[in-house]
């Protein structure tokens, strides 16, 4: 698949001028389109929600038989209809879903019917490397040793470092549109954590979000600074724009941080995930923006980069410590469900760049074929 370059490309929505009152409301996300369906539970999905969810009389997840996903549970992690499923399941709670009424968002039979999606996902991912319970000693000195091991001891294929070396333009535009799922509600996901957690640990990771989101700086937001990269590399820069070209393992990222996020049940998970994040993203971002100034990339693109690189670095020692291993001290009970998040973490970008880079070595995209450019 070939990304077919406009000479003359019209700006993109986010890069237009669109002030009212004094505020840019081009930087104001819109909700996503629907996308295609991408199998049976997907497409029933997408139908109930373009109804009125209050007209159309009560419904039961068990009488709705197609929304039952029936494949073998091992292979939930990378399936295409469920993750599809997920992601627009939990997109209501963020920028919403364009012609479909937020009514849907706490709708009690859809959420019953995303409990057993999450149920499958989760099932899937204990099978993959095994249940909470049994990672680690619940004290704080054995969660930081654990996170650290984890973070140390990654032996995936280094996507990051094919980047750097060897990947050809058309190869990073690729990697920038899968990873515009996540980076343009970067942070989003793990804010959900904030009201969940108090002292030092809520201040730890409130320390965290606030460089995320830029130190209350627009143009300073991790967001933000994704979204010029992209118009720098001549992608469209608006909300979900590529969701119907990015196959399950992409929406395997997001769906995973949402879901521990909007679950309270796992809130150790999601500070677990958060913490291995800040502690691996120093050195593949480093690669990235080496890789964006081998082909030609601006410096002013790069500093999405940069700015990774160097607040990532400070953060490591605040989220393994403060962050994860107040919260063990805090909550004992929660050790086994910190190491488990960054275990899914480590699961997630290791398939991940497992996709990417197979696809490559067979001089294939790594981008669906269905959708818009």
């Amino acid at each position: 698949m070939t990304l077919q370059m406009d000479s003359n490309p019209t700006p993109p929505l986010a890069a237009q001028s669109d002030v009212h009152g004094g505020y840019d409301v081009s930087l104001h996300d819109r909700p996503v389109p629907l996308p295609a369906a991408r199998g049976p539970v997907s497409a029933a999905l997408i139908a109930l929600l373009l109804h009125n969810p209050w007209e159309i009389g009560r419904w039961e997840a068990e009488a709705r038989p197609e929304l039952r996903w029936q494949g073998p549970v091992e292979s939930a992690i990378l399936d295409d209809d469920l993750q599809l499923a997920l992601w627009l399941s939990y997109e209501l709670h963020y920028r919403g879903l364009a012609e479909v009424s937020e009514d849907w968002e706490w709708h009690p039979e859809l959420l019953r019917a995303r409990q057993e999606w999450e149920h499958l996902l989760c099932t899937s991912l204990a099978g993959a490397i095994g249940a909470p319970h049994s990672m680690v000693e619940p004290d704080p000195a054995s969660v930081i040793a654990r996170l650290n091991s984890i973070a140390a001891t990654d032996d995936g294929p280094s996507l990051s470092g094919v980047l750097m070396r060897e990947a050809d333009s058309e190869q990073f535009r690729e990697f920038l549109i899968h990873r515009s799922i996540y980076h343009l509600k970067e942070a989003d996901p793990h804010s959900w954590a904030i009201p969940r957690m108090s002292g030092s640990v809520k201040s730890a990771l409130v320390t965290i979000q606030s460089d995320e989101y830029g130190s209350g700086r627009t143009a300073a937001m991790h967001a933000e600074l994704f979204r010029t990269l992209m118009r720098s590399w001549g992608l469209e820069t608006g909300y979900g724009h590529y969701l119907d070209l990015v196959p399950a393992v992409t929406l395997l990222s997001s769906n995973i941080i949402s879901m521990f996020g909007l679950n309270r049940r796992w809130r150790g998970a999601l500070v677990g995930h958060l913490a291995l994040f800040e502690m691996t993203s120093s050195i593949p971002n480093g690669r990235y923006g080496r890789g964006h100034r081998r082909l030609g990339g601006d410096e002013a693109a790069a500093r999405f980069f940069d700015e990774h690189v160097v607040a990532d670095a400070m953060h490591e020692q605040i989220a393994a410590h403060d962050l994860a291993g107040g919260l063990a001290a805090a909550e004992p009970d929660l050790a086994g469900d910190i190491v488990f998040g960054a275990r899914c973490a480590q699961l997630a970008d290791q398939q991940f760049a497992r996709h990417l880079i197979n696809s490559w070595s067979d001089h294939q995209s790594s981008l669906r074929s269905a959708g818009r450019w």
